[in-house]
């Protein structure tokens, strides 16, 4: 096979991933896409996300039509339109704002369904059920990388790219004896929760969108964000007006020996035990989640970026496949949709005859790793500042102003 004809295989069909794909399919270089999961709905997608920073740089990479339909899977729309950026840190004991997070444009977007927007454009080249057992690379960069999957099957491509997230085969491969994620020694649980507009205007009157908090005397971390209105669910006006909430709590287990109880019921009844001691518009709100909600325990865990070797610039990775960080500066899909940029001006190099592989994809490298190692400790500050409510000051990590610097090339 021809090394001209030779195909870009992405691992994985995540939203960096399908980012990716969208980009290589505007320039006419082929790809394909290996998905280990059985179809798009085989499970979620996690709640939602906030698009910030790295916009502009989504904007670039996609079509116009696939762009305005991620801003119609916003989690409120109405919002949306008139959004200032404002992002509260407030004291769960007394309900005051502690601080105000510096404001930037946003888009808060549920990733479950911007997931099923990116995939309509490229969903014919998505082979789904393909878990990678194997990477396969010889001494001569000209035969390309081969990738093996669990049912048997091989794909043969001119650079493999992992964008399976943070427990990915590929990164294993890359960095065998260091690929394991650290384990922060925090517990989170997750809620997605139904609530009467009764329920939720308390939340709402804090911020319509999303706030974060802790509790000066339990350490207890709260972060609530809308996912639905009525507006998005089709309920408004009716008499099952709802809105649904994705509710999370953290909390400190200096031991990591915590056992969360694996019942969504049970899951649920420790959530309402956690926030004895807050504000009675918060803990009445938290009380009220049904017991039915869907629960998500969150294991949190990251993997600052190590060196490894990228076969002549036949393997490399993306998104929380080369830089695993928690959630609470809320950028690591922001750094992996913006290292599918970088990975793309780089592609295109190779594919135009600028660049070696080698060349193009160790400049990609250089870039991602310099910008995301420090990206990723921040955000393990941040998770420890969070829950440490009298420590909290203008230049702790969860506060810090979400930004970078802006890249100078495409």
């Amino acid at each position: 096979m021809s090394v001209n004809n030779q195909t870009v295989l992405i691992i994985g069909a995540g939203v960096v991933g399908l980012t990716l794909a969208h980009g290589l399919k505007k320039a006419n270089i082929p790809f394909e896409i290996y998905e280990r999961d059985e179809n798009i709905d085989a499970r979620g997608q996690g709640y939602a996300i906030t698009l910030h920073w790295v916009l502009e740089y989504l904007k670039q990479i996609l079509d116009q039509e696939t762009f305005d339909a991620i801003d119609g899977v916003q989690v409120d729309p109405e919002v949306g339109r008139h959004d200032s950026g404002n992002f509260m840190f407030i004291n769960l004991e007394t309900k005051e704002a502690k601080f105000k997070i510096p404001p930037n444009y946003r888009r808060r977007v549920n990733r479950e369904k911007m997931r099923k927007v990116l995939l309509k454009g490229v969903a014919d080249k998505v082979h789904w059920n393909k878990k990678l057992a194997d990477i396969q690379v010889s001494d001569n960069a000209s035969d390309g990388v081969r990738a093996v999957f669990a049912d048997g099957t091989e794909a043969q491509g001119r650079m493999l790219v992992g964008a399976e997230g943070s427990n990915s085969q590929t990164r294993k491969f890359l960095v065998p004896d260091a690929h394991q994620n650290y384990l922060l020694p925090v517990k989170m649980i997750g809620a997605s929760a139904d609530f009467t507009p009764e329920q939720v205007a308390p939340l709402r009157n804090i911020d319509p969108l999303l706030f974060q908090g802790s509790h000066p005397t339990t350490g207890v971390f709260l972060w609530i964000s809308m996912l639905e209105t009525p507006e998005v669910n089709g309920t408004a006006g009716t008499a099952n007006e709802r809105f649904r909430v994705q509710v999370m709590l953290s909390w400190m287990d200096k031991d990591r020996d915590e056992v969360i109880p694996e019942a969504n019921q049970d899951r649920i009844a420790l959530m309402k035990r956690l926030v004895d001691g807050f504000h009675p518009d918060l803990y009445n709100t938290i009380q009220a989640i049904p017991e039915s909600s869907s629960t998500l325990h969150l294991i949190l865990q990251d993997w600052p970026c190590q060196d490894w070797s990228n076969h002549d610039g036949r393997v490399t990775l993306v998104g929380d496949a080369a830089h695993a960080m928690v959630m609470y500066r809320g950028e690591a899909g922001n750094h992996g949709i913006l290292d599918a940029w970088h990975l793309l001006g780089e592609i295109k190099a190779v594919y135009a005859g600028d660049k070696t592989e080698a060349v193009a994809v160790t400049d990609y490298e250089t870039e991602m790793k310099e910008r995301t190692k420090p990206a990723v400790l921040l955000s393990r500050q941040a998770c420890l500042d969070a829950h440490d409510f009298d420590g909290l000051n203008n230049d702790s990590a969860v506060l810090k102003v979400r930004a970078i610097k802006p890249a100078t090339k495409a």
